[in-house]
């Protein structure tokens, strides 16, 4: 299996996030790569290194407003007075659908859900080679591979068309949807995340092309909080094209194995032409933040399961943090895949 990754990625460092109500170190450490090219080498896979796309790809998801913000938010909040190194927001609009603010300050609480993103001078470089990662991935499979991973860092799924939130700032995955949709009429994203998908679910939200499942603990009292609820089908053409399966606290294997088979059987009645995968390892047991308890050979049962949709897929790496099994993990899941691929 082919896998990319660019070295860039390592280079945004979050310091820190706010976390029911105090502060801790961001999980988001660029150590997470070096765990998880281990396990891709371990599984076999290629690491190679992606071309720079440029901005199409990822301007066909995001809006240029935000794309702008991410940009050159930083130095325009360095020039702050008192303002801390890490971009971090201070006030969110309780609606969105006014009058777009001048001010840095301002523009951080508009384009950034919460305080767990805070970007630094090197993020903007970092997210787009992330993205870059998930269109070469696309590309490998556009080109006939069956299959290609993207060790995406940082991650995406929790960012919106115009919002950034949750460690994530370009959304891969749905860069990665769009840019199947070259080749595909239908396109499925399926998330397997610990925490629901909701910028992915955003931005496909009212579209009939892109189908988006998504498995995730129960967000009544888990981040994302706000979304993920199992009666968020879509809306206007895209309804009926969501389809949310939240899981108990703790839901191990058997549990989890389950709610894919229900996302797996929506998936073929959409008759994709395409599948993304958006790969979370933060289900394990073991993970830091302890939602669900899939095992370290329950990620290559489910690895298995979606192969078996016989689908052209592109993993996209999104959260797992660090534990000493990470690598593991993403072992299990890509050997799994790959042998049920063969």
């Amino acid at each position: 299996m082919k896998a990319f990754y660019a070295a860039e990625q390592k280079r945004h460092d979050p310091k820190a996030f706010r976390t029911s109500g105090g502060v801790a170190r961001n999980p988001e450490t660029p150590e997470r790569v070096e765990r998880l090219l281990a396990g891709a080498k371990a599984a076999g896979c290629t690491v190679l290194r992606p071309n720079n796309h440029g901005m199409g790809p990822i301007a066909a998801v995001h809006t240029p407003e935000y794309l702008d913000f991410l940009e050159h938010i930083h130095p325009r909040w360095r020039r702050v007075d008192g303002a801390p190194e890490e971009v971090v927001p201070s006030i969110h609009p309780i609606a969105r659908d006014g009058t777009y603010p001048a001010s840095a300050i301002g523009q951080a609480g508009y384009h950034m859900a919460d305080t767990s993103c805070p970007i630094s001078a090197e993020t903007w470089e970092s997210a787009q080679w992330s993205a870059w990662s998930a269109v070469e991935a696309a590309d490998a499979v556009r080109a006939g591979e069956r299959v290609a991973y993207a060790l995406c860092r940082p991650p995406g799924h929790h960012a919106f068309a115009d919002v950034a939130g949750g460690f994530c700032f370009i959304n891969n995955s749905a860069v990665v949807a769009q840019h199947l949709r070259k080749d595909a009429a239908r396109v499925a994203i399926l998330d397997v995340d610990l925490h629901h998908g909701n910028g992915t679910q955003g931005i496909f939200y009212a579209r009939p092309d892109v189908l988006t499942v998504s498995l995730h603990v129960d967000p009544v009292r888990f981040y994302p909080f706000f979304w993920g609820h199992v009666d968020e089908r879509g809306k206007d053409a895209g309804l009926g094209y969501n389809l949310n399966l939240p899981l108990p606290r703790k839901t191990a294997d058997d549990g989890f194995l389950e709610a894919l088979d229900a996302g797996l059987k929506r998936i073929r009645a959409f008759a994709p032409e395409a599948l993304v995968v958006a790969l979370g390892l933060d289900a394990f047991e073991g993970d830091p933040f302890g939602g669900l308890s899939v095992s370290t050979p329950g990620f290559a049962k489910i690895a298995e399961k979606i192969a078996g949709l016989g689908l052209p897929t592109v993993i996209v790496q999104e959260g797992g943090y660090l534990c000493d099994e990470l690598g593991d993990n993403l072992t299990s899941f890509l050997t799994g895949f790959g042998e049920r691929q063969g």
